[in-house]
């Protein structure tokens, strides 16, 4: 059951990082907002229906993940891709990485593994006293 849960993190966590990337790509094609030409870009731009699908699966994940994950590192995890997307756009779109980005993104990945942390010793806890009682 837990390597099911982190299989299915794991594909929520690509899901979204696909999903943010595929905006960054769309709105560069699309260009800046407001006026009908911009509607009308936007109307027919083909990621735009890649982007619904992938929000659509990550919503079903995500739902899913909760039946059978704790409710708080789940909702950690699930901004996960805040770390990933920022790793992406260094590669694919050439951004520049700063040091609060790198701080940011430790801070991001320390309080998923403190809240995944804690659940764990929160269910481990009345398993103790269980045994020992």
């Amino acid at each position: 059951m837990r390597r099911a849960v982190l299989l299915g993190f794991l594909a929520l966590l690509a899901i979204d990082t696909l999903s943010n990337i595929l905006v960054k790509l769309a709105g560069n094609r699309i260009g800046a907002c407001c006026g009908a030409a911009w509607l009308d870009r936007l109307a027919r731009e083909p990621l735009i229906l890649a982007i619904i699908a992938c929000y659509i699966a990550a919503f079903l994940t995500y739902t899913g993940l909760l039946k059978h994950a704790p409710v708080g590192p789940a909702f950690a995890a699930v901004h996960g891709h805040v770390v990933t997307v920022l790793v992406f756009s260094l590669a694919v779109f050439g951004e520049q990485l700063t040091l609060v980005q790198i701080m940011g993104c430790a801070l991001i990945v320390a309080g998923i593994i403190v809240l995944g942390m804690t659940e764990r010793l929160e269910t481990e806890r009345p398993a103790r006293r269980a045994a020992s009682g």
